[in-house]
């Protein structure tokens, strides 16, 4: 089993089928207002199974994904899929119930034996008790963390400490390609834990489960 990076929230997962999650594309007028978006496009990439948290174009480009994947956008309930069962748990992309950036959709599912959750671009003041519930148990999460839209610094590890995940994938946070967002450094500082750096956009899984310590692993942005 293999995750790899595309940047921002896009993750490809490939075991026996591949998933992928939160495809971005051009951002319309953002040079105009001052934003940076670098991410090399996605490109040559099929997957068995789309998930797409909310509808916001740094998250919704379905049409960048080859493979005819089935696809669950932006729909919170339990879901059949070409993997399995896959839970999309509904909560709110600000601290002001969705008024002002709407919802998001939390995803859980289970892929070779491991469970995954992305958190897309949650921005709730904390995660409420009906959906801690509602996610489980938790082997990797991949969680926003650069603050303004979302959450990040305490508010991302007080999510980590509730869930207690193997493995935390910090995603959607500034990096040389990107501008409007934080670093990751307050959320890491917050949580104080391990952190993996790695060298490379994609990383194996398996290795990484099972320890007794809380993991953080910090692919290289590509």
């Amino acid at each position: 089993m293999r995750v790899r990076w595309y940047g921002q929230s896009a993750f490809l997962l490939s075991g026996e089928r591949q998933v992928f999650v939160d495809p971005f594309g051009d951002l319309p007028g953002a040079a105009a207002r001052g934003l940076v978006f670098g991410y090399p496009a996605i490109q040559g990439v099929e997957a068995d199974l789309l998930l797409v948290t909310h509808e916001h174009a740094d998250h919704n480009n379905v049409d960048a994904i080859g493979g005819e994947p089935a696809v669950l956008r932006s729909t919170a309930g339990t879901h059949a899929s070409p993997i399995g069962e896959v839970v999309g748990v509904a909560s709110e992309h600000d601290d002001v119930a969705g008024t002002k950036r709407g919802p998001n959709t939390i995803y859980c599912f289970s892929l070779d034996g491991i469970r995954f959750c992305h958190f897309g671009d949650f921005g709730q003041a904390a995660l409420r008790p009906e959906q801690h519930e509602a996610i489980g148990a938790v082997d990797v999460l991949f969680l926003p963390v650069g603050d303004g839209p979302t959450v990040g610094g305490e508010r991302a590890a007080a999510i980590v400490r509730a869930l207690r995940p193997s493995v935390v994938v910090p995603m959607h946070y500034r990096t040389a390609s990107i501008n409007f967002l934080e670093p990751a450094d307050a959320f890491l500082e917050a949580l104080g834990a391990r952190v993996e750096r790695l060298q490379e956009s994609d990383f194996a899984v398996e290795h990484l489960l099972g320890r007794a310590d809380l993991l953080v692993v910090s692919p290289a942005a590509p």
